[in-house]
């Protein structure tokens, strides 16, 4: 017992500091006070990494399971075998590894008894880390048992920790495909980097940004922040910040130290994107390591969201087009059809409708009239009433925009041809082509009706002057559920400033 308690060996070991926690949990399981009272002696003043032990004691096999019960961060068990029962120690062990799940703490079996447990059979049939006779752990022979246990266990929480992280990056990576605006992909940004980092918000400071590569490092678009104004080429950032997004773009690498991290990653569509870290204690290897993959995944999420917004610009552009060429050979002007899209886009969000069903809505309304091109020009531009046998053909047009359209799968002119089939459609039954009532006519069809008479009354026609404002509103009271939607027309007249507003700020 002298040797266990004074030996005069004295390891210098140095290891670099992981930050896990303030100090290692040690739990000494053995039903003799002595051998508790020994230990800790033997270890007082033992640090690993630059953190000192803190020890926990339980007298008995049952009390240990209990305490492991409310303590998930032991690292290190201290387990002698025989306690209340021959083989207590044993059944502990197979406690913690089997029914605990606990696989992470280092679990080292000492004995006064070798003969009780012997130790090949010990440790082949259960999950220990070490087996030692109490006679022979010196006391370099128990520290250096430590520094084995505790590189082992802070290895273990090494590579969980990275688990969790490639989980948490893989999780954000799908919620950033998800995003429809870089106002969304900011935010989530924003939601992610923490959780990457296994750290509350308060703890970390982040920012992301972006560039054209063709540009000077100093035009850089700020998509998001943990303070201050985002989404803009003249945000405000503290000024080493700035220096460090400048020196990342000419050098064209990542930067990183024990304080700061500034990931730097080209993308296919010629931008940089730049993400600086910073917590609120040091950035490890393994810090780094996730923020390189996480800055990864943001430039390749950003480089498919400004695709996809080209895509989208591009299908509201050609809508537009189509619409407006329709227009335009009716003797119309293509405004009608961008101030349609935009009060078809407001009424949808103001009638519940997600962001993203009022943007189909809005990309998909200017086709609401395709059908027109199949209408002859002395019956579409014809200046007084038309025949009986006119209308007819006139109102052929909604039929004919379905049917030009139905076959496609695209998301947009999918709900195009419902538009063109069903706007001239009435709320009483009474419209066309298929005399469907109130709730059988798409939402989007009732939209589109109502912004398209809003409008077409108060704009000039080759048949009539456009009306004043005072008589279009009277309509569209009166025709409150014969015609129109009755929540439709409430939610209109309600909010009528801003539908002006739109009406404005796209004249004839």
């Amino acid at each position: 017992m002298s040797d266990f308690l004074f030996s005069d060996e004295n390891p210098q070991i140095n290891e670099q500091p992981e930050d896990f926690n303030s100090g290692w949990d040690i739990l000494v399981v053995d039903d003799e006070e002595d051998i508790h009272q020994v230990t800790k002696l033997v270890l007082t003043g033992f640090q690993f990494e630059g953190k000192p032990l803190r020890f926990h004691h339980a007298y008995s096999a049952e009390q240990a399971k209990d305490m492991m019960k409310d303590m998930s961060e032991i690292a290190v068990g201290l387990v002698d075998v025989v306690m209340e029962t021959n083989h207590a120690g044993l059944d502990l062990i197979k406690y913690i590894r089997e029914d605990a799940h606990n696989h992470d703490v280092r679990l080292i079996l000492r004995t006064g008894q070798p003969g009780e447990a012997p130790e090949e059979s010990v440790i082949r049939d259960f999950d220990i880390n070490d087996y030692k006779n109490k006679t022979e752990l010196t006391a370099i022979k128990l520290k250096t048992l430590l520094y084995s246990a505790l590189r082992a266990y802070r290895d273990i929480r090494i590579i969980e920790k990275h688990k969790l992280g490639l989980e948490n990056i893989i999780n954000a990576s799908a919620n950033f495909l998800e995003c429809d605006t870089v106002d969304q992909f900011a935010s989530t940004i924003l939601g992610h980097v923490s959780t990457v980092m296994g750290l509350e918000d308060n703890e970390i400071y982040c920012a992301a940004a972006v560039n054209s590569q063709a540009k000077p490092g100093t035009d850089f678009m700020l998509l998001a922040s943990s303070v201050g104004e985002t989404n803009s080429e003249h945000a405000q950032l503290p000024d080493e910040i700035s220096d460090l997004f400048i020196n990342v773009h000419n050098k064209k690498q990542s930067f990183k130290d024990e304080n700061q991290f500034v990931g730097y990653f080209p993308t296919k569509g010629g931008l940089e994107t730049m993400l600086y870290v910073s917590k609120s204690s040091k950035l490890q290897p393994s810090d780094h390591q996730l923020l390189e993959f996480f800055s990864n995944n943001i430039a390749l999420a950003y480089d498919n969201l400004r695709l996809r917004e080209v895509v989208r610009e591009s299908q509201k552009e050609l809508s537009y087009i189509l619409g407006e060429a329709v227009e335009k050979r009716s003797k119309e002007t293509g405004s009608h059809v961008k101030r349609v899209a935009n009060y078809s886009y407001m009424l949808a969000l103001k009638y519940g409708l997600t962001p993203y069903q009022a943007e189909i809505i809005k990309l998909a309304s200017p086709l609401h009239d395709i059908g027109k091109i199949g209408i002859p020009d002395l019956i579409l531009n014809k200046p007084g009433k038309h025949t009986a046998q006119e209308w007819e053909i006139m109102q052929s047009h909604a039929q004919m925009g379905y049917e030009i359209l139905q076959n496609s799968t695209n998301e947009i002119l999918m709900q195009g041809a419902v538009i063109a089939h069903q706007h001239h459609e009435k709320w009483d039954g009474s419209g066309y082509p298929q005399g469907l009532k109130a709730q059988q006519i798409d939402i989007s069809g009732r939209i589109t009706a109502l912004a398209d008479v809003f409008d077409a009354l108060g704009s000039d026609r080759c048949y009539k002057k456009a009306w004043p404002l005072d008589d279009i509103l009277t309509l569209l009271k009166e025709q409150s559920g014969k015609q129109f939607d009755p929540d439709l027309v409430r939610l209109f007249i309600d909010d009528l400033d801003a539908f002006l507003g739109i009406r404005d700020a796209y004249p004839d």
